[in-house]
C-alpha cells in the first residue's frame, strides 16, 4: 500500500462534500508529474485530503477504489483520472504551518513542490501526520 496527498480548494470540492457524495471521480489534473503520480496509484492506496487556498491543511483520509483512467473532463491531451472514496475525517486537522515546522516533515513534497495537486507521501511521513491529527487509520 502507498500513501498519497491531494489537494483540491474546499469551494471546489471539500472533504466534507466527498463524504456526503461517498465517491468521486478525481479529475481536472492538468500537471505531467500529478498525472503520472495518479497512474502510479493503486486499488486501496491511502491518500490525504489537503484543503489548498481555504484552510491550507490536511482534514481527511480516503482511498483509492479505481486506477487511473482517461480523464473523461479532458478536451485534448493525454490525461488520468482515478475513483476516490472516503475514509473518514481526520480527529484534528493538520496545518501546512504545522508541517512546515515539524523536523521530520521538511523533505515532504508538499513543501519541496508545493505546487503540485496530487504527490506521494512516505510510510515516515504519513506516520507523523497521523500522530499530529490525533488519528488512527
Amino acid at each position: 500500500m502507498n500513501y498519497w496527498l491531494i489537494k483540491s480548494e474546499p469551494f471546489v470540492f471539500s472533504f466534507s462534500k466527498l463524504m456526503e457524495d461517498g465517491f468521486s471521480m478525481w479529475d481536472g489534473v492538468r500537471n505531467y508529474g500529478a498525472r503520472n503520480f495518479l497512474r502510479a496509484m493503486e486499488i486501496d492506496d491511502i491518500l490525504l485530503f489537503y484543503h489548498s487556498n481555504e484552510g491550507l491543511e490536511i482534514v481527511g483520509i480516503a482511498k483509492v477504489l479505481h486506477t487511473a483512467y482517461p480523464d473523461p473532463t479532458a478536451e485534448k491531451g493525454d490525461w488520468s483520472a482515478i475513483d476516490i472514496v472516503p475514509v473518514k475525517r481526520l480527529e484534528r486537522a493538520v496545518s501546512l504551518k504545522e508541517i512546515k515546522q515539524h523536523p521530520e516533515l521538511q523533505d515532504i513534497a508538499l513543501i519541496k513542490q508545493s505546487r503540485l495537486s496530487v504527490m506521494p507521501v512516505t510510510d515516515m511521513q504519513f506516520e507523523v501526520i497521523m500522530k499530529l491529527a490525533e488519528t488512527k487509520l
